[in-house]
């Protein structure tokens, strides 16, 4: 309520300041009548007027079709990478990857589909707290299935995998550099 108050009297005072003048003023006088202290507190009601207003430049989200197929890459490849735990039973290992759940979620899939996608990952997790390991399969198969999530592996005969050390498939199993 206060700071409202302030504001509200910054750009009164800053409204006032620059309101033109009259005719038979300007006629007799072309200076600026202004001492350092009038000065100062017309540049620091601006400034307040200027930081109570909303922010312009709002983030989008960064949604391009690179940044989510950069999120498809790192997280989707952890994810598929937990299919032998999955099958062996290990609750533990698939509940440590759960930020990778989360973050492909996010970032590879378009708005539309991130309802489904965050209940079924609801449903993965849930087979981890009752220690299911049958609703466990289940869940991560139908996760998988759905997000088409596969285990991208490329072989140094067969090409090359990734073109710098920024690619998001360099230093993982996706990527491979065949050399001589």
């Amino acid at each position: 309520m206060k700071l409202s108050a302030v504001l509200v009297a910054a750009y009164a005072a800053s409204a006032t300041a620059f309101a033109p003048t009259p005719v038979a003023d300007r006629a007799t006088s072309t200076s600026l009548n202004m001492d350092r202290r009038s000065a100062g507190i017309q540049i620091a009601a601006g400034a307040a007027t200027l930081a109570g207003l909303p922010s312009l430049a709002l983030a989008d989200g960064a949604r391009s079709a690179n940044t989510q197929l950069r999120s498809r890459g790192i997280y989707g490849q952890r994810i598929a990478a937990l299919e032998s735990a999955v099958n062996s039973g290990d609750f533990g290992a698939v509940a440590a990857e759960k930020n990778a759940f989360i973050l492909f979620n996010s970032g590879a899939l378009p708005k539309k589909d991130q309802a489904a996608a965050v209940k079924q990952t609801n449903e993965i997790f849930a087979a981890i707290r009752a220690k299911d390991s049958g609703a466990l399969k289940k869940a991560y198969s139908a996760y998988k299935t759905s997000n088409e999530i596969a285990v991208v592996k490329v072989e140094k005969n067969e090409g090359q995998g990734f073109t710098s050390d920024l690619h998001y498939f360099s230093r993982t199993p996706a990527g491979s550099i065949y050399q001589r």
